[in-house]
Parts: structure tokens; sequence; C-alpha cells
């Protein structure tokens, strides 16, 4: 089958650059999927982006679609032909739809019936042909949230679009894409090769622009900035201060990256050290420049998408930037300090958490209560109370207010400058992590009891307004909290009663919806779920029969799983879910009362009163195995239920047509299985 090698590109005014390797992955991805859907066979597939260009370049794309063979099943053979044998209506318009005269059409024979049929080979469309929908369904399904057109065109796009390639070997496809004629002409860098580029053929794309100044691979471009950032920050004898986040925009704001030093005065480095990173980094988009001792340094390193003939002005102008910045951070870090927190705190009243849920102070009030609560249970002193009070002070700074990105960090700073107790200090900062996936947890036991708050008031306050979360919208960040949640109550061992905290923190909220509790609590064991899926040997089976049971404590819920899992080993296990299950499914198509008691005079079998006996013997050693938590002991002693419960089933009729003896033994199964699920419901598990 002949191929060709194919390339598309966009080429755009300035693209988003925190979405520009989003837009680039769907766009590829997009083409991909439709070729792939049309069944055309292709090669290796790359995309390219860079600030003006989206690009795919697919080598060994097949010129046509491969043939297929068709068979199509017509009319039954009764229904034909007439009494005469000429074709009925049926059969010629059949034929007619085959494209084929009634005589080509063959027999299909089965033991069901006879049918005419046709075979035949349906040949396939020119790949070239199938490019415009294909195109034009992969543009339309790019992640843009805001469309905008441009001069008098009625094309959208995320920006304007200046000219469109595509071509199939050396040969244009006749294309329009968002209002454009496809072509064959480019341009590289904006200032070091401005004059059109005209692409013989697909191939050779990115070695063409590469010596236009354009480095269009995005992967290549950001280690190309990695290795100069690094050897820029190593020439003034530091270590670059490299965040994934900044070098993927960086990457995305520049298609011919020339890493420079440069450096502010020694004064800005009395300002806390997030606070230079904050504004060097999130502010300028420039790399900090650590020692090798590992303190902050004058130097940052930028990163130019010139290579200037004067790199000196360059520098100048970009330090000349910094200096007002960082002046400024000089001046909210002067001023807010001239204020307490507590003084800060007091203003958080007139300052909206949630329209429903009321001001942030109001928030504070019900996180220092529930603090309060958590603190007393883990142990966290009396401290907590001004940590909660002052959790959210720093939101009225001025400094906050310039890097929103630095509350809690401040408020740490403040509360040193201010001379609060370490561990109230600490606290201020801990109570938001972990922030994101891998962070680090809050160290002290106020820094935990005060983030579970916090967190936790979140999670009910916006359940109890029913705003949670749907698909892939979380605005106020619900399921980082849960996950936060979770990894700090697990990781730090806390064993606490989640249901009741929840419970007490819904009944705090503004708007009063007690079964938001039960929701949070529901949302939080999903999120558990997930996370215990990843442990090897734990099956979607073993969570339902843990779950089931609603555990109080999470640790709880690991510890009962940790404790099944062992007792699965066991040969005796599936014989014992197997009985659990068994047992289950007669009791949910009976009404048994909560009230039923059983009679022991009442037992008239052998087998009803050896399971008598035998539950009386292991209740006790079972339940205070599993008050005890020593679940893997309870469900061991669980085993000796095996022989009885068989015996049981073997020998005597459950449903028996004596309403007093029927109620009897179903009140016996159903101890049974109040004793069996006391660790997690077996039934849930396969038997």
């Amino acid at each position: 089958m002949s191929t060709r090698d194919l390339l598309f590109e966009l080429r755009t005014e300035e693209l988003p650059p925190r979405t520009l390797p989003a837009l680039s992955n769907a766009l590829t991805d997009g083409i991909v999927k439709g070729l792939d859907a049309a069944g055309v066979p292709h090669g290796t597939v790359h995309g390219f982006a860079t600030p003006r260009r989206l690009a795919v370049w697919i080598e060994k794309l097949a010129e046509r679609q491969p043939d297929r063979q068709v068979e199509r099943r017509g009319p039954p053979l009764a229904n034909a032909f007439d009494a005469q044998g000429a074709p009925t209506q049926a059969a010629t318009a059949f034929a007619k739809s085959c494209g084929v005269a009634v005589a080509d059409l063959s027999r299909l024979t089965t033991d069901k019936g006879a049918w005419l049929q046709f075979r035949g080979t349906e040949h396939g469309a020119a790949t070239s042909s199938l490019l415009q929908q294909i195109l034009d369904q992969a543009i339309a399904a790019l992640p843009i949230a805001k469309r905008m057109r441009w001069g008098a065109r009625s094309a959208e796009f995320v920006r304007p679009v200046h000219s469109v390639v595509l071509l199939f070997g050396d040969d244009i496809v006749p294309v329009e894409v968002l209002g454009l004629a496809a072509g064959r002409v480019t341009s590289g860098h904006r200032f070091h090769a401005p004059k059109p580029i005209t692409l013989k053929s697909a191939k050779g794309y990115a070695g063409k622009l590469r010596r236009a100044k354009v480095v269009v691979d995005f992967a290549e471009r950001r280690d190309i900035i990695r290795a100069g950032v690094t050897a820029a920050a190593a020439q003034v004898g530091g270590e670059a201060l490299i965040d994934a986040a900044l070098l993927d925009e960086v990457t995305a704001l520049v298609e011919w990256p020339v890493p420079l030093a440069g450096q502010f005065e020694q004064r800005f480095l009395n300002l806390p050290r997030e606070v230079v990173i904050a504004t060097v980094q999130d502010h300028q988009r420039y790399f900090a420049v650590q020692d090798p001792n590992g303190n902050l340094s004058r130097w940052f390193v930028t990163v130019s998408n010139i290579e200037s003939r004067d790199p000196a002005k360059v520098r100048e102008g970009n330090e000349r930037v910094v200096r007002p910045r960082l002046s400024d951070a000089a001046f909210f870090w002067e001023q807010d300090r001239k204020v307490p927190l507590q003084a800060h705190a007091a203003r958080l009243a007139g300052v909206t958490f949630q329209a429903r849920l009321g001001s942030y102070a109001e928030k504070s009030t019900r996180v220092r209560q529930l603090a309060e609560l958590i603190g007393g249970r883990i142990g966290a002193g009396p401290e907590i109370r001004e940590a909660a009070e002052l959790s959210k002070a720093d939101l009225m700074t001025a400094m906050v207010g310039e890097f929103p990105e630095l509350q809690g960090t401040m408020g740490r700073y403040y509360g040193e400058a201010q001379g609060l107790p370490r561990d109230v200090s600490v606290a201020l900062e801990e109570h938001y992590r972990p922030r994101f996936a891998g962070d680090a947890l809050p160290s002290t036991k106020i820094g935990q009891a005060l983030a579970l708050a916090d967190k936790i008031d979140t999670l009910v306050g916006i359940f109890a307004i029913e705003q949670r979360p749907t698909g892939t919208k979380d605005p106020f960040g619900l399921r980082r909290a849960a996950l936060g949640v979770l990894r700090i109550l697990l990781e730090a061992r806390l064993d606490l009663d989640l249901l009741e905290i929840l419970g007490v923190a819904a009944a705090a909220q503004p708007i009063h919806r007690p079964a938001a509790a039960g929701e949070v609590y529901d949302f939080i064991a999903e999120r558990l779920r997930g996370m215990l899926l990843e442990q090897p040997g734990t099956t979607a089976e073993m969570l339902d029969a843990v779950l089931a049971n609603r555990p109080a404590s999470p640790l709880d819920a690991v510890t009962r799983l940790d404790a099944l899992r062992e007792f699965l080993l066991l040969p005796d296990a599936a014989v014992l879910a197997a009985i659990n299950k068994r047992i289950a499914n007669i009791l949910r198509k009976t009404q048994v009362s909560g009230d039923w008691v059983v009679d022991p005079q009442a037992l008239t079998e052998d087998a009803e009163r050896g399971l008598h006996q035998a539950l009386d013997g292991l209740r006790d050693p079972v339940l205070t195995a599993t008050r005890q938590r020593r679940y893997a002991d309870s469900l061991l002693a669980l085993v000796g239920l095996r022989a009885p419960v068989n015996e049981f089933f073997d020998r005597v009729m459950v449903m028996d047509e004596n309403e007093a003896k029927r109620n009897n033994r179903l009140a016996l199964l159903r101890d049974v299985l109040i004793l069996l699920g006391g660790v997690a419901d077996l039934s849930r598990l396969p038997g």
C-alpha cells in the first residue's frame, strides 16, 4: 500500500501559554482518532506546538482506506422471485442498492432459511478526501473555553489564524480550515525569520523551521530551556530553582529560547524566601537561583525569545522590570507587620466566604469549634483556639492580596514576627496542607486538627447548599479537600470518628441540612475506595465488604481491610463467604423482625441446637476481638461456624410450615449473620 507523510499546521497569533500543551495534544489525538475511525493505517505521529503554531506530522500515512469485503443479506428467496422465477420488486431494489444485477447476487442458505446475498468488495476512499471532515471534527473538539472571531470572518478559534498548511507528501490537499484555504506557506521566527517559508513536502518541517529560529517540538524546546537555565545559573555560581509548571509556561512563551542571567539588589533578600520566589517566578516568569548552601541569591535567569546582538541590554531590561515588583513586596512586608494578626482577623467579617455560608469570620468561628473538638481527641493542646481564630487573618494582608498563592505562608511569617508560639505560627501555614497530590502533611497536632477542621467545614458547608462537584467541575476543590482529610487521618494514624465530626460540622452550618453529613461521608468513602484499590491484592469486592458497614474511622476501615485480606488467604475463607451469602439471600426474601429473640426451648432439631450452641460459644470471643480491633482474630474465630452452619442447612427446613418454628430459625440465622458481619459484610465477597 502506498504511503506518504502528512503535515498539518495552523499558524496563529500568540496562543494561551498555560493551555498550549493541552491544545496540541487534543489536536493530535483528534486527527489520529479520525484516521483510526476511518481505518487509514499510519506510522509515527508527532505533535508540535509553539506560541504561534499548532502542527501535526504523521509518517507513512496510507493514500487510501483499505478495501474491505462486504456481505449484505437481501430479501428471503421466497419473496425474491415470483411463480415464474422472475425477480420481484424486492429483489430488483436490493440488487440496485448494491450496484449489481439480480443475476450477480448469490444465495445464502442456513438452517433458518434462504436469502439473496450480495458479496463484493468496497473500495477504500482516498485519504485526501477524508481529511476535511477529520480536521473539522478535531478542531471542533478542542478544549477551548472561549472561542473568538476576528476581522470579518465567521470562523471561531482560540486566537486569530493567519495561515493553514496541509501537505500530503508533496501535494497540497485542497481543504478549507477556519475560513482559510490550505497551502504550503508558513513563516519562521517573528523577528529572526519573518519572511514566508514555502514547504516543498511534509518531510523536513521541523528542520526547516529550526533554520528559521523556531524549535517546533515542545518537549525538545523544554529540554533546551532546562539545560540553558541550569547552565546560566551555574555560570553565576548558583543552582536554578526549576518549577515544572513555570518551565512548561516559559516553553509555551518562546520559539527560540535564549537564557540570560540577571540580578536584583541585595536588600530584597531580607524578604521571606517565598515572597522573592513568587515575585520572580509567578509575576515575571523568571527562574530564581539559590547558592550552593541552599540560600536564595540575588541572581535569576530569564528566557528571552530573541538572540540579541546586545544581551546586556536585554539583561538590563529584565532587571529594571523586576525591581519595582520587589519594591512593592518590600513595602507590603513592612506595612503588614505594623498590624497584629488579630487586627487583620477582625476585618474578615467584611469578606464573604460563600454567599449562603457567611463571611470568613463566621467560617473561622465554625473552624475553631471543630478544631477544638478534633484537637481534644488527638492531644493538640489549648493553643489550637488561637491558631483557629487567626487561621484566615493573612487573607486581609496586602501581601496575600498581591500574592494569593502565599496565603498561609505569610500567616506563618507574620505570626513569627509577632512572637506567637511556634506551633501556632506553623499551623497558620500548615492548615492548608496538603494543597496537592504528594504535598507534605501538617507536622504538628495543632496543624493537623486545624487542617481537618478547615477542610471538613468546607466540605459539609458546600454539600449543605447542594453544590457538590459534578463531572469535571469542582470549583471549591472538594475532591482535593476529601483526599487531604484522608491523607491526614491515614498517614498521621489519627483514629477519629469521622461520622461524629461530620455531624457536628453539619449542625454548625448556617444552612441546616443534616443529610449533608452522610453525603460527605459517602463522598469521602468514594475517595478512600479509590486510594485503597491501588493497593496490591485489594479487590472491589473486599472494599464493598468493608465499607458496607460504614466504619466511622477511615483508619479503622484500613485495619479491617488488612485483616480481611489476610483472612481471605485461608482455605476456609471462601466457604465462610458462601455461607454468609446463602444466609443473606434467605433473609433478604423474608421479613425478620429485629424484636425476634431466639427461643432455645423451641429448637427441636439437633442441627439447630448445635448451631445455637456454637453461636453462643463464639459470640463473646468474636465481639471482644472486634471491639479490640483484632479483626484477624475475629474472622479466624468465625471459621468455627462452618461445620454447624453446614449441618443446619443439610438437616433443617428453615421455611417450616409452622410459623413459630420458621420465625425462630430465621431469628437464629439473623444472629449468625450479625456475628459474621462484624468485621465486614462477607456476603459481598465472591463465594
